[in-house]
This record gives C-alpha cells, structure tokens and sequence, in this order.
C-alpha cells in the first residue's frame, strides 16, 4: 500500500484527488492539505511515501513545503503537480530535491503510474516539463567544473540516469546485477553531496559532469 499526502489548496480538485487516488488499489491518502503552514508536523506525523505537492499556494506555498520537508527527510518522494511548466519553478524543484515534476491535467491513470513510479525510485515528468528542463538546462554556458572524482563507471551510471534510464534499464543497458547499480548510484550521490536522482540530474547538467 502506498501513503500518499496532497497539498493543494484547490478544495474541489484535493477532495478528486483523494477520492481518485484512495479509490485505487495499492493507494491511500493518509492526509490532504491546502497549504504547507504546519508541513513539518505533518510529515512527520503520517510519514507518507509519496507527497503530491501544489507549487502555487496561499500562504507556504509548494517550493517553500519542499524546502522544509528536505530539511529532516530525504527519503520521502515529493511530486511537483502544477499547472506550471514554466523555467523558475522547474528549476527551483529540482534544486530543492523534488522527484517528480508533473502537471494538473495529467489523466488519472498517468497519476496513478506516475506516483509508483517515484515510490520505486523514478523521476517522473510530464513531456512539455521534461522538454523544458532541456532547453533549459541547454542554454546554461557554464564551463565544465570540476569531475567529482566519478570513476568512468560511475560518469555511465549518471549519464544514463541523465536520459531517463531506470535502475532496472541502466543494469541491462551494463549488463551488471540491480544492486550494483544501487551501489554505483549511492556512491554518485555521495560524491556529488546530493540526495536525490533528480538533484543529481540537475547537478550533472549544470557543472556538466556528463
């Protein structure tokens, strides 16, 4: 069963969500919010898998509650959903570690396998988002920086992460065990002082590691 949180300040699209996600075998909202004034109790109190969090919110909004929420949980998965797709907010989630950056009118079906997906470890975004973080990341004109001290196997494993891969397709795509990928990628993070694959994607990119 996967615990999911909302926060949306949407009254009528938080109460469709819940009833849509709890609905769904395998799901349950243990908590739905309309802002991330009280985030950190929260959190701490439902201790969900996956949160769904608004960007745009009266009060604390979404970045502010992704914020604070990776400030004593990295493991939680967080998902932007937004009706945003625009640079500043893609970039400033991903900065701050979120998982996932999708939109409002995603179908329902899609949420669903959007939110499995990030509880195993996924980096789901909707096309128009994942079209936007190229060009975004595209047009920086940083020099290359400094390598991390990434072995040549461990530049693969992050490189693949880059375009897409899962773990289960980056340990075909290297013909090496799904553990070992765990191992290489624990050590990426490490290296990198990040703690997520989207920070990690956003590291790659922006000093240009790959």
């Amino acid at each position: 069963m996967i615990k999911v949180m909302i926060y949306e300040d949407n009254p009528q699209l938080r109460e469709g969500l819940t009833m849509l996600i709890s609905g769904s075998d395998g799901f349950d909202v243990v908590g739905a919010f309309k802002n991330c004034s009280n985030v950190s109790e929260e959190v701490q109190a439902f201790d969900p898998d996956v949160i769904l969090m608004d960007i745009d919110m009266p009060g604390v909004n979404g970045i502010e509650g992704l914020k604070q929420i990776r400030s004593f949980d990295n493991d939680v998965k967080i998902l932007m959903l937004t009706v945003f797709d625009d640079n500043k907010n893609v970039f400033q989630a991903i900065s701050n570690g979120a998982n996932g950056y999708i939109l409002k009118k995603t179908p329902p079906s899609k949420l669903l396998e959007y939110i499995a997906e990030a509880q195993t470890g996924g980096a789901p975004m909707t096309a128009s988002v994942a079209t936007q973080v190229l060009k975004m990341f595209s047009s920086m004109n940083n020099e290359k920086g400094e390598d991390y001290n990434l072995s040549d196997r461990e530049k693969q494993v992050l490189q693949l992460l880059v375009d897409g891969y899962s773990y289960k397709m980056i340990a075909a795509e290297m013909f090496i065990a799904i553990d070992t990928v765990r191992s290489h990628i624990k050590k990426i993070y490490e290296k990198l002082h990040v703690n997520s694959k989207s920070e990690a994607v956003a590291k790659a990119f922006k000093d240009k590691i790959v």
